[in-house]
């Protein structure tokens, strides 16, 4: 039986909708969640992503501002204008699109923003806070997505062996760090593959919950995933396809045709992780202001 399929963008349905109640409270108390995302440059994707983030936040009853700036501005001009909206009351949470040109350096541009503002979850302190298991932080909204995916999937993470393949410090790291947590959505014996992992294949075929996010399109193929798992796809790549209209199609890093046909559960590219990493930056927005009243 092929797998069944993982639908985000039903579930990101669900939890747009929550965010948006949860914004009706507050906008009822006369504070409504304000979003600034900040774009550098006109890279094709990151203009998609902006606008659609901008979109989903209006569409939750929120105040959004999408801030276009320069390819070629300088870093402290960057820095200044993320120190403007740390100052601006109406903003609660800020997002800067990345990748930002090189000669902005990222990781001073994340640190700039204030921790209680970071609904991206970058920010060391909140990075900090989820290693620690501390609930008053933000989680990356990738790794937070999945989380909910899962749960809403009805899969039961406890005891079971998890398969991360990719460490960076927006999914794999963190995601990670959230399924060792001791909560009933957590507790899994995690493994974390990367590009100096020997025999990937032995460790894939361990997983019950196998969660890809190497950014290489189809690194597992069916014969590497282990009968009955739970395949998370976090790849999205664009590919080249001549049988389709613009010539090229988004996949995954998994060869979902092979995979399904071996798993229980796998979420499809495009249609799985991606609207769910859009619907929880608006619950994080919506958290921002919760936390301010507590």
């Amino acid at each position: 039986m092929p797998a069944d399929l993982i639908d985000g963008r039903a579930i990101a349905k669900k939890v747009r909708a929550d965010a948006a109640e949860r914004a009706k409270k507050l906008i009822a108390l006369g504070i409504k969640p304000g979003l600034a995302v900040v774009l550098v440059g006109e890279d094709p994707a990151s203009v998609v992503y902006t606008t659609a983030k901008g979109k989903a936040a209006e569409e939750a009853g929120m105040y959004s501002i999408n801030i276009r700036l320069p390819a070629d501005i300088s870093q402290p001009d960057l820095l200044a204008r993320v120190d403007a909206l740390n100052a601006d009351p109406a903003i609660h949470g800020i997002l800067v699109q990345m990748p930002l040109p090189k000669q902005i350096d990222a990781d001073t541009v994340i640190r700039r923003i204030d921790p209680a503002k970071d609904v991206d979850g970058f920010h060391p302190v909140n990075v900090g806070k989820m290693l620690i298991g501390e609930r008053d932080g933000f989680i990356p909204c990738t790794p937070a997505a999945i989380q909910v995916l899962l749960k809403e999937a009805g899969v039961k993470t406890p005891g079971k062996n998890c398969v991360v393949i990719g460490r960076s410090n927006i999914v794999g790291k963190p995601m990670a760090t959230l399924l060792m947590q001791d909560n009933e959505n957590a507790n899994c014996t995690v493994t974390v593959c990367h590009r100096h992992t020997l025999d990937l294949k032995a460790h894939t075929l361990s997983a019950d919950i196998l969660i890809v996010a190497a950014g290489r399109p189809r690194i597992v193929t069916g014969d590497m995933v282990k009968p009955g798992a739970v395949v998370i796809d976090v790849g999205t790549n664009r590919v080249n396809d001549p049988s389709s209209k613009r010539g090229t199609r988004l996949t995954g890093d998994v060869d979902f045709d092979s995979v399904r046909q071996v798993a229980s559960k796998i979420t499809p590219v495009p249609g799985g992780v991606g609207p769910m990493t859009i619907a929880m930056l608006m619950s994080n927005t919506v958290r921002a202001v919760e936390m301010t009243l507590r």
